[in-house]
């Protein structure tokens, strides 16, 4: 070798202790509750943040069957009413989730008469496709979570999309389901638009991308936290890492807690705010005895807990007002 030269250090091929180690794939059980997402393109990235979210969990799977261009006013280009049906007999989920909407800020042709967005003929078909749908859904006994759409960079996309989710959400409840809104954790401290926010673990992140309106990566695992809570509510112990398939096979139906009185017409819509799943508190903040209907026997007369006779007894005639009487009885706290 010339001298003032030095010899090119050889590369190994072994892998370096210090390069990071693609994570273990956890292979899903034969008999894993199926948790099937539909909607647009939108849909397709919530179906990528679940995906990521159940990554460890053997007893639960995710189906992307999302159309990216797709929405209830283009049925010409795909017809959500017509395939739904079809999709949950091939599928047979536990769960349907729903995210839809962004593509149909389009004129609809309602009795061969075109309608522009948002007018009085416009929003009344399309909240009956969307009434059509959730009804599919609802025949088959599936659960089904439907998430909002957030804000876009164009007020006037911004706007529509605010119409759009009041109309989910009243049809999603109507059919028993539940409604997530997603709404504040993709706009600023105002409500508005924004590129950037904390990701799942508070941490400052992109969006957006420069679009205005798809999601980044961090957008689309922030979003599936948000539907995580009802849906983990639905799934139960299915989401545990350690579950074994007679464990699976033994769990109730998705949605049923072994012990507890359900109504399954009740729901409630998930705010951004929703606790972590699991403990004693529901995810609209109050405390699941509120939402339990409890027989309470009527008192006797003569026993202690009858205490009607001895409040009369011991009131004032003249403390007892009109105003008094006619009150609505306080509720408890």
């Amino acid at each position: 070798m010339p001298s003032g030269q030095r010899r090119a250090p050889s590369r190994s091929s072994a892998p370096s202790a210090t390069e990071p180690q693609a994570p273990a794939v956890i292979e899903k059980l034969d008999n894993a509750l199926t948790v099937l997402v539909v909607g647009d393109f939108l849909a397709s990235g919530l179906a990528e943040g679940l995906e990521a979210a159940y990554a460890e969990s053997p007893g639960v799977r995710v189906v992307d069957r999302a159309n990216g261009s797709s929405g209830f006013v283009r049925d010409d280009y795909y017809d959500w009413n017509g395939q739904i049906g079809e999709i949950l007999e091939e599928v047979n989920p536990a769960v349907v989730v729903v995210m839809i909407g962004s593509n149909d800020r389009q004129q609809l042709v309602v009795n061969g008469q075109p309608e522009r967005p948002q007018t009085e003929g416009w929003s009344r078909e399309y909240k009956n496709r969307v009434a059509r749908f959730t009804a599919t859904v609802r025949r088959t006994g599936i659960s089904i979570i439907w998430s909002g759409l957030p804000p876009f960079k164009s007020s006037s996309m911004t706007s529509d999309m605010l119409a759009f989710n009041d109309i989910y959400k009243k049809a999603v409840e109507e059919a028993g389901g539940t409604f997530v809104d997603i709404w504040d954790g993709f706009a600023d401290e105002n409500g508005a638009f924004t590129f950037t926010g904390p990701d799942v673990n508070g941490q400052p992140v992109r969006l957006r991308g420069s679009d205005g309106i798809n999601l980044t990566r961090p957008a689309k695992r922030k979003l599936a936290f948000y539907v995580e809570q009802p849906l983990n509510k639905l799934l139960g112990n299915a989401t545990s890492p350690r579950i074994e398939p007679q464990e699976l096979e033994n769990l109730p139906p998705p949605g049923i807690v072994l012990g507890e009185p359900i109504d399954l017409m009740r729901t409630h819509p998930i705010s951004l705010a929703a606790p972590q799943a699991g403990g004693n508190m529901l995810l609209d903040g109050g405390p699941i005895a509120a939402t339990i209907e409890r027989s309470i026997p009527a008192p006797r007369a003569g026993r202690a807990d009858n205490f009607s006779l001895r409040k009369k007894a011991d009131a004032p005639k003249s403390a007892i007002s009109e105003e008094t009487r006619t009150a609505e009885p306080a509720e408890d706290p």
